[in-house]
């Protein structure tokens, strides 16, 4: 049996206004290629690099957030590298004085987190065909990228994917990352071995291109499997370079994988030390938001609720942000709130609603207090579960309050005994098969009942109170 040894690598680009060395946008998602450069970023001859403050304090806030030892001087390298898309031949970065080293996430340990300029974009077809030429976008080529190293401590691919997720939640609560990798903003590249021995590495292959945790996931996978085929049909494991082939599910050789010296590190001329020193560090650690790990230990105590619910709350800020929002908007001092109902309609209800439509939070019409007066409805019996999800409905298409809908609508809730015994009896009389079924003890005929009850009223019923009519009536 093979014991696996697993690290990362995770490229996420800094969320600021310019790039890491000059002031052209950092924005290269939308628009037409190569506008948003200038003679710095293109690496015109006697261009000067000025280093981005805003990014050095994004991955100062990150090292704090994974109690990582932050540097008081640092300083960048020159990678020498030769990348297509990067216009110097050569890429800054930082080798042995890293802004952030140490740290802990998960129980897995940090090694190191450092800034670097992100290459461009070659584009190898244009609109869905294959073009007869290679085609350079310089739009990302200087966009400031942080990269995290970890130590060789992951044991399998969902430990992998675990830390990864994690990840990307703290650096969008700090506000420092979209990090989604859809839009190439998060990059995870695995350094894959496996031995016989426990606490012995075997030859690392390092595996790129990955770009989903589905991905990461199954190119590990993938990568433990084909070593221990290799290892057991007698072969050798080669120290390479290996790319994630989304599209076969297969890892497939690149290059043979450098070491360091082979990037003969030497530090940028064009760029001073930079001295951290009198950074009021303590500050920054204490003007930090409250972190995933936090909330989510929170949200269990205040509020009652799930883990399993509150992993949905907290995975990204804007949810767990309008969550609290709400349940301030439904407490009041007469009554508890519903709070386990609030959530739930949160995160299945309203959350389907804006993942099929593809809306988020910046265009959302409904306000949390609106959301509240929806839940309160549900839980003080007004308004059923079914029109509930109607009324969702209208209000995300138009932001109205559910009270007003209601109103407009005529939509009310019909919960007399009075005004329901008809329907009842009308239902029960076309549905003989069901009296007998529950006379033998099939509580599922009930269910079958006020189902039918539900489509009678059209959901302005409660399924509650036609459930206890149901068995009354049946029980005379």
């Amino acid at each position: 049996m093979y014991i696996p040894t697993i690290g990362l690598e995770i490229h996420m680009i800094v969320k600021t206004k310019t790039k890491m060395f000059c002031s052209c946008p950092n924005s290269f998602e939308d628009g037409n290629p190569n506008i948003n450069v200038c003679p710095v970023c293109l690496a015109h001859p006697g261009t000067i690099p000025v280093a981005n403050e805003e990014a050095i304090r994004a991955v100062v806030r990150l090292g704090l957030a994974l109690n990582g030892a932050i540097a008081t001087t640092s300083h960048f390298d020159r990678k020498s590298y030769f990348y297509p898309d990067l216009p110097k031949g050569y890429q800054i970065s930082q080798y042995d004085e890293p802004f952030v080293s140490h740290g802990m996430l998960h129980g897995i340990r940090i090694t190191r987190v450092h800034l670097e300029e992100d290459a461009g974009r070659l584009l190898h077809d244009i609109a869905g065909k294959k073009a007869d030429a290679t085609y350079v976008d310089y739009n990302r080529a200087g966009s400031p990228l942080m990269e995290l190293v970890t130590e060789p401590d992951i044991k399998n691919a969902d430990e992998a994917v675990a830390f990864a997720k994690e990840l990307q939640r703290i650096v969008r609560y700090l506000g420092i990352s979209d990090a989604d990798m859809e839009k190439g903003q998060m990059r995870v590249e695995a350094n894959i071995s496996i031995s016989k021995k426990s606490g012995e590495l075997g030859t690392k292959v390092e595996v790129k291109n990955i770009n989903s945790f589905r991905a990461v996931h199954d190119a590990i996978l993938f990568e433990l499997q084909r070593q221990e085929e290799v290892l057991e049909s007698g072969g050798t494991i080669h120290q390479e370079t290996r790319g994630w082939n989304d599209v076969k599910r297969i890892t497939e050789s690149q290059r043979s994988k450098e070491s360091a010296h082979d990037y003969r590190y030497f530090p940028e001329p064009d760029l001073a030390p930079i001295d951290l020193s009198s950074w009021d560090i303590e500050g920054m650690k204490r003007g930090l938001p409250e972190l995933p790990e936090a909330k989510r230990d929170r949200l269990v105590v205040q509020y009652g609720l799930s883990k399993d619910l509150v992993e949905l709350l907290i995975d990204q800020p804007e949810w767990a942000n309008y969550f609290e929002n709400a349940v301030s908007e439904l407490r009041t001092e007469e009554k508890d709130p519903n709070i386990v109902l609030l959530a739930n309609y949160l995160t299945s209800d309203l959350k389907g609603l804006m993942n099929v439509k593809n809306v988020g939070f910046d265009q959302l019409k409904i306000t949390p207090e609106n959301f509240a007066d929806l839940v309160r409805l549900v839980d003080d019996g007004k308004l059923s579960s079914r029109l509930a999800k109607d009324i969702l409905v209208k209000m995300f298409e138009t932001g109205e309050d559910p009270e007003v809908i209601m109103r407009e609508g005529g939509i009310r809730v019909i919960g007399g005994e009075e005004e329901l015994m008809p329907v009842i009896e009308e239902i029960l009389s076309k549905n003989p098969k069901a009296i007998e079924d529950f006379k033998k003890g099939k509580m599922n005929s009930i269910q079958f009942l006020v189902g039918q009850g539900m489509a009678r009223t059209k959901g302005q019923a409660s399924p509650d109170i036609l459930k206890v009519l149901f068995e009354k009536k049946l029980s005379e």
